[in-house]
């Protein structure tokens, strides 16, 4: 009897903590709306998704974080609580590589929450497009995986855009093997986006050699494939499984457990300082013997630490490339303006195409 007493007595307190933390949500909810009411009535601009803000939020979120619940669930829980109050001022729309069910649909609701309005586009120049033409707020494009390198035709789009990396995502990456069929035997063929495919290579070799793959422009449109196709199996997320009413034969069969694809965030405007920043540059340098030092001389005299460097043809004559970087660190703060005044007395073409947050667990 005592034991059932302790334990009506926690459910107690927990109804009365459900109560709090509504009366709370609600406060911030109204708080919200009050933002809203007096940007508008000072005439301020309507931007009400402050990326720096967000970030800075989730990390003092994550930096108080005393458990059991970790450090990603935190944030998620914040995440969806700043994007719900976020929709009470101004519903975005946010573009993103599609159909439904792809991993780039995932990575912006990792990013701005459920209390978006979903874009979906078929193609990456079709994201930029959007965005420029102001029918989308921002959009989210893949970059770069941990296995298969870069996302050349995000790369390719920065050279002739306009627009500013505002933000980044990290998602980790499982893929499964769905269809209609009950097993391996049943597959004839197997759709996904090439990405996936290298990503899976190892595992497809050792148990589907004989199949066909074919490659498409994404692993949702795979999955909708797959649902119509006798024979036909996809890669592809378990969300776009649920989608498209398929089965999954085999779970999880990326070759490499940490598999991680990251994302950018594009939109119209830069983004201010937020203290954990990460700089994204486009340079071109004249070729010549000794061009590369001095391409990086810069950032070590200043103390600049660079994470990555990618070199692109500039498809302006045979043998020229054009170099995308990035850098820790805002391009307001002294070290990397530095740097950058420096670089741009030297480089034929230099081009800032965002400062922004670092990706937020």
């Amino acid at each position: 009897m005592s034991k059932e007493l302790t334990l009506e007595g926690i459910r107690g307190r927990i109804d009365d903590l459900d109560e709090q933390i509504q009366e709370l949500i609600r406060q911030r909810a109204e708080c919200a709306l009050e933002v809203a009411h007096s940007k508008r009535a000072s005439g301020e601009s309507a931007d009400f998704y402050r990326p720096e803000r967000e970030a800075e939020v989730l990390r003092m979120v994550q930096a108080r974080n005393n458990g059991p619940l970790d450090d990603e669930t935190i944030a998620h829980l914040f995440r969806e609580l700043m994007s719900a109050c976020l929709a009470l001022q101004l519903p975005m729309k946010i573009a993103f590589l599609g159909p439904e069910g792809t991993f780039t649909q995932a990575a912006a609701l990792k990013h701005f929450g459920q209390g978006i309005v979903s874009q979906p586009l078929a193609a990456i120049d079709e994201v930029f497009r959007d965005v420029e033409a102001g029918n989308s707020h921002y959009g989210v494009v893949p970059v770069e995986n941990s296995t298969e390198g870069v996302i050349s035709h995000t790369l390719d789009m920065f050279m002739q855009s306009s627009l500013q990396i505002c933000g980044e995502v990290e998602l980790r990456i499982h893929h499964n093997l769905m269809g209609k069929m009950s097993n391996l035997a049943g597959v004839k063929r197997i759709y996904s986006h090439q990405q996936s495919l290298a990503q899976c290579r190892e595992w497809l070799d050792a148990n589907l050699s004989e199949a066909e793959r074919v490659a498409v422009s994404s692993n949702a449109e795979a999955a909708r494939r797959a649902s119509n196709e006798d024979g036909t199996a996809a890669i592809a997320s378990d969300t776009a499984a649920g989608i498209y009413g398929l089965d999954i034969i085999a779970p999880n069969i990326e070759d490499e457990p940490d598999n991680t694809t990251r994302f950018l965030i594009i939109g119209p405007k830069p983004v201010a300082p937020s203290g954990m920043d990460k700089t994204t540059l486009l340079v071109s340098i004249k070729n010549k013997l000794g061009a590369l030092h001095e391409l990086l001389a810069p950032f070590s005299r200043h103390n600049v630490s660079l994470t990555r460097i990618e070199s692109r043809p500039s498809r302006r004559g045979m043998w020229d490339y054009v170099f995308f970087i990035d850098v820790d660190g805002h391009s307001e703060d002294a070290p990397v303006a530095n740097a950058l005044k420096e670089l741009g007395e030297k480089a034929a073409m230099l081009k800032v195409l965002g400062s922004y947050p670092k990706a937020v667990l």
